[in-house]
């Protein structure tokens, strides 16, 4: 730290400069961010000081917060929404906003263990979750943190999760499974009402990461069941950050029954609440208010609108990709795409050297992963094909 402050000048010149460093989002086709939505900032900004670990201060924030819940459950088929409280509860969905995807499937999962553990299930090893191999690698986090085995289920042809390995998989220690809907690689909805049935038959809770799809899939002309429609789904993470178009950090959790939000209940003595449920202590107020502001701002139309933008796009980029002789992996569920291309590595990183576009690459198989996002344009997709032409010409 320097001795003696320096000029507003001084600092924004210096922040800018560190600013020119970061990559904007023009050529960006890996992220599944995008720019926030303008009515998001203005009301993050408002809110910037407002700390939702500590609720009895930020009585106006916490309203937003609730507001934001009901919406989300509204959006996930829940018949009732109840935000998190230290009031007893009532028999209705509820849930809080978290970080994002990471923190929420951490949350998903503990939240089994604990309630596990209080029902005294007699387990003859370390409890272990079922997931599909396309699954988010924070499910390693949970691994590492909670001592619990995590199994993971192939994919079927289609890169969904293969449900006759899932049930092959269920053991005595088995506490719960997990569906992904939009998979990070592929964009893929496994199927939930598939693995629903083997939750029920195996008295166990069924997590669905949502992170991405969440905001997608509602909004498609022709939705995949998914969420709390379904009997067996016990809890969804949603990401209000992603195709929501709302601030960073903006996740959620919400669960089908309030017991999984008192299985994680510690006790606050020193603060203006008596007790937490959330995995971190100080939370954002900010997100809370960017969220709720631009979801009743855009409303359901609006989401329409802005998933069929993106969906438009995805379909311009496989169809030019197909004259070009660049095939699919599979046929684009929602707005991402697994391209087929000679040496996908390589191709990746000569689109990035030469021509400043950044794109990434699913596993297994190897391809080149594509993400269209609000920030893409038409323009984006024809001169990001046209180099790629000229990339795989030269191998």
């Amino acid at each position: 730290m320097n001795d003696k402050g320096l000029s507003e000048k001084e600092i924004f010149s210096y922040l800018e400069s560190a600013k020119s460093e970061d990559t904007d989002y023009y050529r960006v086709l890996s992220s599944m961010c995008t720019h926030p939505h303008k009515i998001a900032v203005e009301a993050h900004r408002l809110f910037i000081e407002a700390n939702l670990g500590d609720l009895g201060l930020f009585a106006g924030a916490h309203r937003l917060e609730k507001e934001a819940i009901r919406m989300l459950g509204e959006l996930l088929h829940a018949s009732s929404v109840e935000i998190l409280s230290e009031e007893s509860f009532g028999n209705s969905v509820c849930g809080y906003l978290t970080t994002g995807g990471t923190e929420s499937n951490i949350q998903a999962v503990r939240g089994m263990k604990n309630l596990v553990i209080t029902g005294k299930k007699k387990l003859e090893e370390i409890p272990n979750i079922i997931i599909p191999e396309s699954a988010h690698f924070s499910f390693d986090k949970v691994a590492d943190m909670m001592g619990i085995e995590v199994r993971r289920a192939p994919l079927d042809s289609e890169f969904k999760v293969d449900t006759a390995s899932v049930e092959s998989l269920i053991n005595k220690n088995t506490i719960g499974l997990v569906g992904i809907a939009g998979n990070t690689e592929f964009g893929q909805v496994d199927p939930i009402e598939e693995l629903s049935r083997l939750a029920l038959e195996n008295k166990l809770f069924l997590h669905v990461d949502a992170a991405f799809g969440g905001f997608v899939i509602p909004f498609l002309e022709k939705p995949y069941p998914f969420d709390f429609e379904i009997p067996g789904v016990t809890s969804i993470a949603i990401d209000p950050h992603k195709m929501g178009l709302s601030t960073i950090p903006s996740g959620a959790l919400l669960f089908r029954s309030p017991s999984f939000l008192d299985s994680l209940k510690v006790n606050t003595p020193y603060l203006t609440t008596k007790s937490q449920f959330t995995l971190t202590g100080t939370r954002s107020g900010a997100a809370a208010a960017a969220t709720c502001a631009v979801m009743k701002y855009l409303g359901r139309e609006g989401y329409v609108k802005n998933v069929k933008y993106c969906i438009q796009l995805t379909a311009k980029l496989v169809e030019e990709a197909r004259k070009l002789g660049f095939e699919p992996l599979l046929e684009p569920v929602m707005n991402v795409v697994a391209l087929k291309t000679p040496d996908p590595d390589l191709v990746r990183e000569q689109l990035l050297k030469k021509f400043g576009w950044n794109v990434s690459i699913t596993r297994t198989p190897r391809s080149l992963r594509l993400v269209l996002m609000p920030h893409n344009t038409a323009q984006d997709i024809e001169e990001f094909l046209q180099d790629l032409k000229k990339v795989t010409s030269e191998l």
